[in-house]
């Protein structure tokens, strides 16, 4: 399998860490990502830099963070081969309390951010006649919880799922394949210590592993036949719940 190059957004910490040195374990190139440019040098540095691996430090709302990084990729590895769109942010908000400013946080970076980066790297693609992206979804698009009002950041995800199947279609013919992996409650940072407690949200009765989300984002990533496909990585919650906890 050749080496491919790869931008991950959101690498600072994670699912996104764990997607970057999963693509290095392999041999691929990556470029990461992150609005916070001192967390970023910590992991570039943490990885051993070398000539595998570039960063960018930006917003990735912005378009021109994603024509950067394109560039990055193109001037270090010559190709952009794939791109995850990892960067998100997640919290909640009764619907009658949320403000447009709250509302905008989330549309700009969990929306706007998987939109404008695409928009960045599919002309590169479009040249090679082959590429994939993969955004970062959320089962509870479609199997909503009671007590946890997040109409905000499910707004902001939903949109991302119905981009994945409109990109898939329409670029589909050009060999660039899109899907979204959705994962269920995955032990990182912005859990906290609190991850475990989310348990019985899943029919396995615990909670995932970054290693779990990485492991399906390279699978997908490397497979030349999926495309347009919402892939769950959530311990069945999409699909139930335990209630033995």
């Amino acid at each position: 399998m050749k080496k491919q190059t790869v931008i991950v957004t959101g690498a600072s910490s994670g699912i996104g860490k764990e997607i970057t040195k999963h693509f290095l374990d392999r041999g691929d190139n990556v470029v990461i990502n992150s609005f916070t440019a001192g967390k970023l040098k910590q992991v570039y540095d943490e990885f051993g830099g070398g000539e595998n691996l570039a960063m960018l430090a930006g917003d990735i709302s912005k378009k021109e963070t994603g024509e950067r990084l394109v560039a990055t990729a193109l001037k270090q590895f010559g190709s952009v081969d794939i791109l995850i769109n990892n960067a998100g942010i997640f919290d909640t908000r009764p619907f009658l309390e949320v403000t447009p400013e709250y509302l905008d946080s989330f549309l700009n970076t969990n929306l706007k951010g998987t939109y404008f980066t695409t928009q960045a790297v599919i002309p590169q693609m479009l040249k090679q006649q082959d590429g994939v992206v993969i955004n970062m979804g959320t089962p509870i698009v479609n199997h909503a919880f009671g007590g946890a009002p997040a109409t905000a950041p499910l707004t902001s995800k939903g949109a991302i799922h119905a981009l994945t199947l409109q990109l898939a279609a329409e670029f589909g013919t050009s060999n660039i394949r899109v899907n979204t992996i959705a994962p269920g409650v995955i032990r990182t940072p912005m859990h906290g210590d609190a991850a475990d407690k989310s348990a019985g949200l899943h029919l396995l009765n615990r909670v995932g592993e970054v290693e779990d989300v990485a492991e399906m984002v390279y699978t997908v990533a490397k497979s030349r036949f999926i495309s347009g496909a919402i892939i769950h990585v959530d311990g069945g919650m999409s699909a139930g719940h335990n209630l033995n906890g």
